[in-house]
């Protein structure tokens, strides 16, 4: 395997090296050019890639779809209008049946994507990118391998060049991805995910820390809120400052007061903050991790952002 990354290191370092950037700049901007759709289209295993890209460039606010070039020869070809512009994808294009489809492309601006030079695809069509292959990992130089990887490289750069360009925004890629771990990630926020109301462990500052214990426990979030009157924070005292104290004063400790043992500083977020950064917050000191953030809207605790309800909603 050592010898095979190296192998995959040297193709990889000569595809960057010899990369035509003024053929990519130049699709590029035909692509961003585009009133339509971008169609890919590729067989076999560069079949496989377009389809991959097409689905990033979806993702991330392009208009794209595959189609199968075996497909658009016998009535899917009407998918295409004038407004488009087709990437095909073919490392050889000998009696390719990407190559018999571009012809009745019509009117749609068509981009060969290829590896070899002399291609017929690229000859047929109206710009190109060359994608330089030294050689596949195969022992025979046949099974499409850095062929494909360097296909995919570009197609994912695309995307992502396409998506800066048009200022595509956090809110518009979780409009994209309401479902599943993606859009969780961007649209779950602190007020979703806090207890709040009688979830909320509280106690003043003025309380004996005896009496306090059972708030403690029966809250079950490892910690108190000390806050005043108007619910303004004052203060956290957590399982672990309890510990600390213990060690510190014994048994006379449960007699003070918690504005002695609390923290007076503990860091808080704001409702609107995404979950995901609150975590983020939360593990931002490996050797001091925390696993409660007090939710503040103005001076005011609103609610309680527990590690344990993060992780249940699965963005770890």
């Amino acid at each position: 395997m050592k010898s095979l990354f190296l192998q995959q290191q040297q193709c990889l370092d000569h595809f960057f090296r010899t990369l035509d950037l003024a053929e990519v700049e130049r699709v590029v901007q035909l692509c961003l050019q585009c009133t339509g759709s971008l169609v890919l289209t590729g067989v076999g295993k560069s079949g496989l890639i377009a389809q991959k890209i097409a689905a990033t460039l979806v993702s991330t606010g392009t208009r794209a779809f595959f189609l199968a070039p075996s497909d658009a020869l016998h009535g899917d070809i009407g998918a295409v209008s004038g407004e488009d512009v087709v990437l095909a994808f073919s490392k050889r294009d000998r009696k390719s049946v990407v190559l018999d489809l571009v012809p009745y492309v019509k009117g749609a601006k068509t981009v060969a994507l290829v590896s070899k030079s002399g291609s017929r695809l690229a000859q047929k069509c109206q710009a190109v990118v060359h994608l330089p292959v030294l050689r596949e990992l195969c022992p025979f130089d046949l099974a499409p391998t850095v062929s494909t990887m360097v296909q995919l490289l570009f197609g994912d750069a695309l995307a992502m060049q396409l998506m800066q360009a048009r200022g595509f925004s956090m809110g518009d890629f979780a409009a994209n991805h309401p479902a599943g771990l993606l859009g969780r990630k961007i649209t779950l926020r602190a007020a979703d995910l806090m207890k709040k109301g009688h979830e909320m462990p509280l106690c003043r500052s003025t309380d004996k820390l005896l009496d306090v214990l059972p708030e403690l426990s029966s809250k079950r979030v490892g910690c108190l809120l000390v806050v005043d009157e108007q619910t303004k924070l004052e203060g956290i005292f957590t399982d672990g400052d309890l510990r600390r104290a213990i060690q510190a004063r014994g048994t006379a400790v449960f007699e003070a007061k918690i504005a002695d043992v609390m923290t007076k500083t503990p860091r808080t977020i704001e409702p609107q903050l995404l979950a995901l950064d609150a975590l983020r917050l939360m593990e931002q000191n490996p050797a001091q991790r925390i696993a409660a953030l007090p939710v503040i809207e103005g001076t005011r605790v609103v609610g309680l952002l527990h590690l344990h309800d993060i992780l249940q909603a699965g963005l770890h």
